[in-house]
């Protein structure tokens, strides 16, 4: 505090006393004490030679890179795909470019070469759904029997290989393929669903062995699968397509527990088609449950084309169930020449609009032979499309 000078004697001050009186109180002392002491270390800190100052760092120990093996597909692919020329799953390169036309090999997949460091590989025989699938599927006395789900989903619809409605709308032919008696030759079997576009559908016969492995396989190669159900035929017994074979005159009980065997042998098929039957398929009385029954469960019913008559429509028009016959049997000369004939002819028919089908056997001679035709039919815009879109789109 400073003193009351009225009350001091006059007289001369030294600078000292001057310089005392003039002193800063405490606060403001403390205050400029502060302020220098925060300008100081500012102007320290900022010339610290810290370049990493206020950046985390973390220290990591990188293991040693492992060797990673390429999945199966993908080596026979590139050995597809750097053949040497003439091989048939390489196609010729652009000069300019160095890309090639897709191909598929043997595996499915198609290989576009765009140029000599790129090359695209992608599957076409996309694999369908395990089988069986638990929500269409339910306990019957032979086994598992399909069924429709819950939530309305049918069988036809879950193990049914799906089509674009770009390919259902499109102006292109479209052609389904149904090969039947698959299962009974596994060797043969095995060389369709290898070697066969994965478009084209396959009919198992339930006389097979080891049929859902079998089937699994075929599916798993984006094949779709058909029931082939035996029939009686004009002349049974003396022709007989089988054991438990369904009888235009039988009591509807027995015919029932021979369906329900035939359906437990295997799962996975989206639909039923006939094996013979010329005299079921003619009395309507015999076909009605039949289909109704086959509608219960969600799948799709179709007649190979052999039938010369058939009262199929007219027994399904009273239960509003869609059924679809086949315009041809391709191998019935089976001979290459006659079979080449009959695809001509369902692609020529394909032309008018309608999605046509042509059925046929599991025979080494089909087999080969669709196998070239499918290839440049494909080339030349065809479809071949799986037995379900014949009951969708707009042709179906």
């Amino acid at each position: 505090m400073r003193r009351d000078e009225l009350k001091q004697p006059l007289q001369k001050r030294s600078l000292a006393q001057r310089l005392w009186q003039r002193r800063p109180s405490p606060l403001a002392a403390a205050f400029a004490a502060l302020f220098l002491s925060y300008a100081g270390g500012t102007i320290w800190l900022m010339r610290q030679p810290l370049p990493f100052a206020g950046e985390p760092q973390v220290s990591q120990l990188i293991p040693p890179l492992e060797k990673i093996e390429s999945t199966k597909p993908y080596p026979e692919a590139m050995a597809a795909n750097d053949a040497p020329a003439g091989k048939e799953d390489v196609g010729e390169p652009n000069p300019e470019t160095g890309s090639t036309a897709p191909v598929i090999n043997a595996a499915g997949q198609k290989i576009t070469k765009l140029d000599k460091y790129v090359t695209i590989i992608s599957n076409t025989r996309p694999t369908l759904v395990k089988a069986p699938v638990a929500a269409v599927s339910e306990d019957g006395p032979e086994g598992p029997l399909p069924k429709v789900a819950s939530n309305g989903k049918k069988p036809s619809e879950i193990y049914g290989r799906s089509v674009s409605m770009n390919t259902l709308h499109s102006d292109a032919p479209k052609i389904v393929i149904v090969l039947g008696g698959m299962g009974l030759n596994e060797k043969l079997t095995q060389r369709a669903i290898s070697e066969l576009p994965g478009e084209i559908t396959f009919a198992f016969a339930p006389y097979g062995n080891n049929l859902q492995a079998q089937v699994d396989k075929a599916r798993d190669q984006g094949h779709e699968v058909l029931l082939q159900l035996p029939l009686e035929p004009v002349g049974y017994p003396a022709t007989n397509p089988g054991p438990k074979t369904l009888l235009a005159d039988a009591d509807p009980a027995a015919n029932q527990d021979s369906l329900y065997w035939h359906m437990s042998r295997f799962s996975g098929y989206a639909g039923v088609i006939n094996y013979m039957g010329g005299r079921f398929l003619s009395v309507p009385t015999a076909i009605k449950p039949l289909l109704a029954e086959l509608k219960r469960r969600g799948l799709n019913f179709m007649e190979d084309g052999s039938l010369p008559l058939s009262a199929t429509d007219q027994a399904a028009s009273g239960l509003n169930m869609p059924v679809r016959h086949g315009h041809g049997v391709i191998d019935q000369n089976p001979d290459a020449q006659s079979i080449v004939a009959a695809l001509d002819a369902l692609e020529e028919q394909a032309k008018n609009g309608e999605i046509v089908i042509g059925t046929g056997s599991g025979l080494e001679v089909t087999i080969d032979t669709l196998k070239d035709w499918a290839r440049a039919a494909q080339d030349r815009g065809v479809e071949i499309v799986p037995a379900t879109a014949a009951y969708k789109g707009k042709n179906g």
